[in-house]
Protein backbone atom coordinates (compact mmCIF):
# COMPACT_ATOMS: atom_id res chain seq x y z
CA UNK A 1 0.00 0.00 0.00
CA UNK A 2 2.68 2.70 1.29
CA UNK A 3 6.47 2.18 0.26
CA UNK A 4 8.93 2.79 2.23
CA UNK A 5 10.37 5.64 0.45
CA UNK A 6 6.58 6.99 1.77
CA UNK A 7 6.79 5.92 5.56
CA UNK A 8 10.07 7.26 5.88
CA UNK A 9 8.83 10.55 4.63
CA UNK A 10 6.03 10.29 7.18
CA UNK A 11 8.60 9.44 9.76
CA UNK A 12 10.72 12.92 8.76
CA UNK A 13 8.26 14.82 10.30
CA UNK A 14 9.02 14.04 13.56
CA UNK A 15 12.07 16.25 14.97
CA UNK A 16 14.76 15.20 17.55
CA UNK A 17 14.12 17.90 19.80
CA UNK A 18 17.56 17.54 21.49
CA UNK A 19 19.10 18.00 18.59
CA UNK A 20 16.75 19.79 16.08
CA UNK A 21 16.96 17.07 12.62
CA UNK A 22 14.57 14.62 12.00
CA UNK A 23 14.65 11.37 12.90
CA UNK A 24 14.73 10.37 8.95
CA UNK A 25 18.40 12.40 8.71
CA UNK A 26 19.78 11.57 11.83
CA UNK A 27 19.47 7.99 10.69
CA UNK A 28 17.63 6.51 13.09
CA UNK A 29 15.05 4.94 10.88
CA UNK A 30 15.96 1.59 9.62
CA UNK A 31 13.12 0.51 7.99
CA UNK A 32 9.17 0.72 7.27
CA UNK A 33 6.74 -1.64 5.63
CA UNK A 34 3.36 -1.54 5.19
CA UNK A 35 1.07 -4.52 4.06
CA UNK A 36 -2.26 -4.64 1.81
CA UNK A 37 -4.17 -3.78 4.39
CA UNK A 38 -2.39 -0.56 6.05
CA UNK A 39 -0.56 -2.10 8.78
CA UNK A 40 2.94 -0.56 9.28
CA UNK A 41 5.64 -1.64 11.21
CA UNK A 42 8.85 0.93 11.45
CA UNK A 43 12.17 -0.57 12.49
CA UNK A 44 14.37 2.14 14.34
CA UNK A 45 16.64 2.47 16.78
CA UNK A 46 18.04 5.80 18.80
CA UNK A 47 21.11 7.37 19.86
CA UNK A 48 21.51 5.86 22.97
CA UNK A 49 20.01 2.70 25.47
CA UNK A 50 18.82 5.94 28.14
CA UNK A 51 17.39 8.40 25.95
CA UNK A 52 14.87 10.17 28.31
CA UNK A 53 12.16 10.77 25.45
CA UNK A 54 11.87 7.10 24.47
CA UNK A 55 8.71 6.64 24.79
CA UNK A 56 7.78 9.87 23.64
CA UNK A 57 9.31 9.73 20.89
CA UNK A 58 7.98 6.19 19.62
CA UNK A 59 4.61 8.24 19.83
CA UNK A 60 5.51 10.58 17.62
CA UNK A 61 6.66 8.21 15.33
CA UNK A 62 3.05 6.57 15.04
CA UNK A 63 1.53 9.68 15.24
CA UNK A 64 3.33 11.09 12.04
CA UNK A 65 2.48 7.70 10.12
CA UNK A 66 -1.28 7.82 10.77
CA UNK A 67 -1.30 11.57 10.76
CA UNK A 68 0.66 11.48 7.24
CA UNK A 69 -0.26 8.11 5.40
CA UNK A 70 -4.43 8.36 6.03
CA UNK A 71 -4.88 4.49 4.46
CA UNK A 72 -2.93 3.56 7.71
CA UNK A 73 -4.91 1.63 9.76
CA UNK A 74 -1.71 0.15 12.65
CA UNK A 75 1.53 1.36 13.02
CA UNK A 76 3.97 -0.78 15.06
CA UNK A 77 7.17 0.61 16.17
CA UNK A 78 9.83 -1.59 17.06
CA UNK A 79 12.99 -0.11 18.73
CA UNK A 80 15.93 -2.29 17.99
CA UNK A 81 19.70 -2.03 19.25
CA UNK A 82 21.77 -3.88 16.54
CA UNK A 83 23.39 -2.07 15.01
CA UNK A 84 23.85 0.26 17.26
CA UNK A 85 23.43 3.94 15.97
CA UNK A 86 26.43 6.45 15.60
CA UNK A 87 26.75 9.82 13.91
CA UNK A 88 28.02 8.58 10.70
CA UNK A 89 24.48 6.94 10.10
CA UNK A 90 23.62 10.29 9.83
CA UNK A 91 22.97 12.37 6.56
CA UNK A 92 25.41 14.41 5.36
CA UNK A 93 23.70 17.22 6.17
CA UNK A 94 23.71 16.38 9.39
CA UNK A 95 27.39 15.83 9.86
CA UNK A 96 28.08 18.99 8.21
CA UNK A 97 25.68 20.71 10.66
CA UNK A 98 27.02 18.98 13.91
CA UNK A 99 30.42 19.36 12.67
CA UNK A 100 30.33 23.16 12.30
CA UNK A 101 29.51 23.17 15.96
CA UNK A 102 31.79 21.51 17.35
CA UNK A 103 34.86 23.91 15.83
Amino acid sequence: MYSKEEIFKAVSTVIDPEVGFNLVELGLIYNGECDKKGNVKVTMTLSTKACPLHQLIIKWVEEAVLRELPKVIHVEVIVVWEPAWNITMASETVKDKLDGKTK
